[in-house]
């Protein structure tokens, strides 16, 4: 292990448990030392006939990842990692992505908790002092235009070095971050893990109460790039222009110098002023 990162104590189901109030995020939870990665786990276990809300949680992914198949950083023993499977509802295939917001926004009220101002940046960056500290990860099943399963994956820097951080991601460290950095204390990684499942257990719910609608209206509260000037870089052409917001169905709305709007559905988005 890099003499950077520094283990501290071990997610223990037991601890999570205590302090659960989930409905039904979290009532299976699986806890493991090292996996490919927890949506990797997850999927294996929906496939398997996993009920709504399993969570799959890990010390370690050997190839966990982010947005667009890049590698996310899973040292061993001072992260959170975890998976959580939905299924059951009755989900269109075009209301997913506003439904996997429900991630970033139950990590955003779990860092609250800490004390600390979290931000949300499109589509799936967690922001504390401009700093990435979490990103979130959705992979989607679903047949006839309908979702069989659905897995909302995060991760989270909890505990990880700073010095880690720039030596595993080189110059893209500079960006990034913990929450025991900015909070200037270790956090206690069991606890942080219920605070996630408690709030995600919560958006879910009210999701299939009330809709999208309070999903997207929190969202766009969070967001940060409204306003802003903005580079995006894709799969096409790249797109310079101001952010407009997001979408009803969670698409970034981006006008470019001659006013005409774009729907960005993916791609990397890069702050220019």
């Amino acid at each position: 292990m890099d003499p950077a990162v520094i283990t501290t104590s071990p997610l223990s189901i037991e601890a999570i448990r205590r302090r659960l109030r989930a409905t039904f995020v979290g009532r299976r939870l699986y806890l493991f030392g090292e996996v490919e990665s927890t949506n990797a786990v997850a999927r294996e276990l929906a496939h398997s006939g996993a009920e709504d809300g399993t969570v799959v949680l890990a010390e370690a992914q050997r190839r966990g990842r982010g947005r667009r198949g890049q590698p996310w950083f899973s040292p061993a023993g001072v992260n959170l990692y975890a998976s959580a499977l939905f299924r059951g509802q009755r989900l269109a295939l075009s209301q997913a992505p506003v439904f996997a917001f429900i991630a970033g926004l139950a990590v955003c009220d779990a860092i609250r908790q800490l004390g600390l101002h979290p931000a949300i940046k499109w589509p799936n960056d967690v922001l504390v002092n401009q700093k990435k500290v979490a990103g979130t990860l959705v992979d989607c099943a679903a047949q006839g235009g309908e979702v069989e399963s659905l897995i909302l994956g995060v991760g989270v820097n909890l505990n990880v070095t700073q010095t880690a951080l720039r030596a595993a991601l080189g110059e893209h460290g500079i960006a990034a971050s913990s929450l025991a950095a900015i909070a200037g204390h270790d956090v206690d990684r069991s606890e942080f893990a219920a605070a996630y499942l408690n709030q995600l257990d919560s958006w879910a719910l009210r999701h299939r109460a009330e809709g999208a609608a309070p999903v997207l209206a929190a969202w766009r509260d969070r967001e940060i790039l409204g306003g802003r000037r903005v580079l995006v870089r894709g799969d096409g052409a790249d797109l310079e222009g101001r952010v407009h917001g997001v979408d009803e169905h969670g698409r970034l709305v981006v006008r470019d110098v001659h006013g005409d709007a774009h729907v960005v559905v993916t791609g990397e988005v890069r702050v220019l002023d």
